[in-house]
């Protein structure tokens, strides 16, 4: 990734990353498979060692092999029998999570000059924040931000004249999450960004929605509304991750960014070529 960053430069899709996923649908769809959106796997029942089906509450599917790409922990805790889990509720406690995210997603109804495309503010203590992740879970004391005005780049994000933000602070995974929390750090986040840039932009707020960890949760079943995988430790790298490959179920294969390699946008698709090899190597 910093090869990439410091040698290949920051790319950028256009129309966001969104398009990504549809251009990915639509190769999908092109190759006659079959996607159904919205419906939720409730349970995988399991016969000598195999998936037999998928159960959803309108109804199942039967399934010859089974690639699960949603939250690993989800999967082996919620959706499989404790008999067929790999791992126990005491392996995935003592993980170490990568940070959630607060995220503020924003229009801005004048053009800013002092933002680029991307900007990283390490303007406060960065040890102080990283303790307040990993070491002492709290909300931090003195945010460090990252935000990005995609509208720099691509003028179909946001109407003309006006910009559209995306503004991020990491935080603890697990730690409480409220709008009354959510409400203080929007004032205090917004307050130091117009400091750091010095331009007004709290004003000028026309649309503002808010994403933090009990949206992760709910929304992917992240465990402990987690934005980025495992935590990169030693311990937690290449061959230490959770297995790609049940050690209970002979055709279950995981994928996603709790398996190898990791977290991001590149190392979380990568596990489904790998387990789709995987998977041809069984067949």
């Amino acid at each position: 990734m910093n090869y990439a960053g410091l040698q290949l430069g920051t790319w950028y899709p256009d129309g966001g990353f969104g398009s990504v996923i549809n251009a990915m649908e639509k190769v999908a769809l092109e190759n006659g498979v079959k996607i159904k959106k919205g419906i939720a796997v409730k349970h995988m029942p399991v016969a000598n060692k195999k998936i037999k089906s998928l159960v959803f509450e309108q109804g199942s599917v039967h399934v010859d092999v089974v690639v699960a790409t949603a939250d690993y922990h989800h999967i082996e805790q919620e959706v499989l029998e404790e008999k067929y889990r790999t791992y126990s509720k005491a392996y995935w406690n003592k993980r170490v999570m990568a940070p959630s995210s607060l995220i503020f997603y924003l229009g801005v109804n004048k053009k800013l000059k002092t933002l680029e495309h991307h900007n990283l503010f390490f303007h406060s203590d960065f040890q102080q924040h990283a303790e307040e992740i990993y070491e002492d879970p709290k909300w931090p004391t003195d945010p460090l931000l990252y935000v990005c005005c995609p509208s720099k780049t691509d003028e179909s994000v946001a109407p003309e004249n006006q910009e559209n933000l995306f503004v991020l602070v990491p935080i603890a995974a697990g730690i409480k999450d409220s709008e009354e929390l959510r409400a203080t750090y929007y004032q205090k986040i917004m307050k130091k960004l117009e400091a750091i840039t010095g331009e007004s932009i709290l004003d000028h707020v026309t649309v503002k929605r808010s994403y933090c960890r009990k949206d992760f949760e709910e929304d992917y079943n992240s465990y402990k509304g987690n934005a980025y995988g495992l935590a990169n430790t030693l311990t937690q790298t290449a061959i230490l991750k959770p297995k790609m490959k049940s050690n209970k179920i002979s055709n279950l294969y995981y994928a996603g960014h709790l398996t190898v390699p990791g977290p991001g946008v590149p190392p979380s698709i990568i596990p489904g070529e790998i387990a789709a090899n995987e998977l041809l190597k069984n067949l």
